[in-house]
C-alpha cells in the first residue's frame, strides 16, 4: 500500500486550531514555542485566542500554518506512523512539506515564511487585490472569462484544486468583473475569498524576486522524502531545484489537480493531510474518488489514520 502526505496552506487557519491535539501531545505546543521565539511573537496564544483578523494577516497566518502542519507531523513521527512515499503541499503548505521531508531547517522555513507573508502583504496595498474561488466552469472557460474580465488591470486563474473549482486572482475590480462574468456563464457560485493578497498572479512578481534573494541564502539538503512542487508538478533533489520552485510558485498557478492526479497514477492509495481542517481532504477526494483521504489534526483522527497504517501493516 503506498501514502502520499499533503500539507494545507492559507484558508485553513482557524481559531483554536490543534487545542485538542496539544492536550494530548506536547510536540504541538513545543512546536509553537520554537516558532515563537523565531518570530519574536507568541504564536500559539493567535492562534487559539486570536484576533482572527491577525491571525487572516498572511505575515502571520503562513509561520502559523507551518508550525501547525510541522507539529502534526511531529507527533505522527512520535507514535510510528508510516512513512509516505512521497509529499507535497498546497502553497505555503510545500514549506511546511519541505521541512517534514528534511529539507529544510524548520528555524529556518519560519524565518523563510514570515518574510514571504511580509513580501506578498506589501507587494500589492490593502485592498487593492483580491481573489475569488469560481465554482462549475471548466479551467479553458475560467481562462477565457479572466481575459475577457482583465480589460487591462490583472485576472488570472491561480489555484486548480479540483474539477470545477478554481481560484482567481488580481486586481480588486478585474475580479469582481470576473464573478459576474462567471456567474452570467453559468457557473455554480463566484465566491470572494476573505484573503489579504491576491497570492500566485502576476501581482506577485515583485515578491518572487525578493524571495530569491531571501532563499539564495537559506541551506537545503536532499528530502529524504519526495516532494511534488506546485509549480511544475516535479520533485527535486537539488538545493537549486528546490530554490527555483519556490521562487516560481509565488506568482504562478498551485497546480493541484495535477499533483493528486500524479499521485494516483503513481499507485498511491492513501493520501493523509496533516493540519488543521480538511481543506485537501475534500479537494483530494473530489479529484479522484478511487483514493482513501484521512486527514490528521486532532487524537480520534490521528487514531485512525495510525490505525489504517497497522491494518496495511505500513
Amino acid at each position: 500500500m503506498s501514502f502520499a502526505a499533503v500539507f494545507p496552506g492559507q484558508g485553513s487557519q482557524s481559531i483554536g486550531m490543534l487545542a485538542q491535539l496539544s492536550d494530548r501531545y506536547p510536540q504541538v505546543r513545543e512546536t509553537f514555542q520554537e516558532a515563537s521565539d523565531v518570530l519574536g511573537l507568541d504564536l500559539w496564544s493567535l492562534t487559539q485566542n486570536g484576533p482572527v483578523e491577525e491571525l487572516n494577516q498572511t505575515r502571520l497566518t503562513q509561520p502559523a500554518m507551518l508550525a501547525a502542519g510541522t507539529a502534526v507531523w511531529r507527533v505522527w513521527e512520535e507514535e510510528g506512523g508510516c512513512r509516505p512515499d512521497v509529499m507535497a503541499g498546497h502553497s505555503l503548505g510545500e514549506y511546511t512539506a519541505l521541512v517534514c521531508a528534511g529539507a529544510m531547517r524548520f528555524e529556518d522555513a519560519v524565518r523563510v515564511v514570515a518574510e514571504r507573508g511580509r513580501l506578498m502583504q506589501e507587494a500589492v496595498p490593502q485592498g487593492a487585490g483580491a481573489m475569488a474561488a469560481i465554482l462549475g466552469l471548466s479551467d479553458e472557460q475560467v481562462g477565457e472569462l479572466c481575459a475577457k474580465a482583465a480589460q487591462g488591470g490583472v485576472v488570472e486563474a491561480v489555484n486548480f484544486n479540483a474539477p470545477g473549482q478554481v481560484v482567481v486572482a488580481g486586481d480588486a475590480a478585474a475580479v469582481e468583473r470576473m464573478m459576474a462574468l462567471a456567474t452570467d456563464a453559468g457557473a455554480k457560485r463566484a465566491l470572494p475569498l476573505p484573503v489579504s493578497v491576491p497570492s500566485h498572479c502576476s501581482l506577485m512578481s515583485p515578491a518572487a524576486e525578493a524571495m530569491r534573494e531571501v532563499l539564495a541564502g537559506v541551506e537545503f539538503s536532499a528530502p529524504r522524502i519526495a516532494v511534488t512542487h506546485n509549480y511544475d508538478v516535479a520533485a527535486h533533489a537539488d538545493a537549486e531545484g528546490i530554490r527555483e520552485a519556490l521562487v516560481q510558485q509565488i506568482n504562478h498557478p498551485v497546480r493541484w489537480v495535477e499533483t493528486i492526479e500524479g499521485f494516483a497514477d503513481e499507485g498511491i492509495a492513501v493520501v493523509f493531510e496533516f493540519g488543521p481542517g480538511k481543506v485537501l481532504s475534500g479537494l483530494n477526494k473530489r479529484i479522484d474518488r478511487t483514493l482513501k483521504v484521512l486527514c490528521v489534526e486532532d487524537g480520534k483522527s490521528t487514531d485512525a489514520a495510525l490505525a489504517l497504517c497497522e491494518e496495511y501493516g505500513a
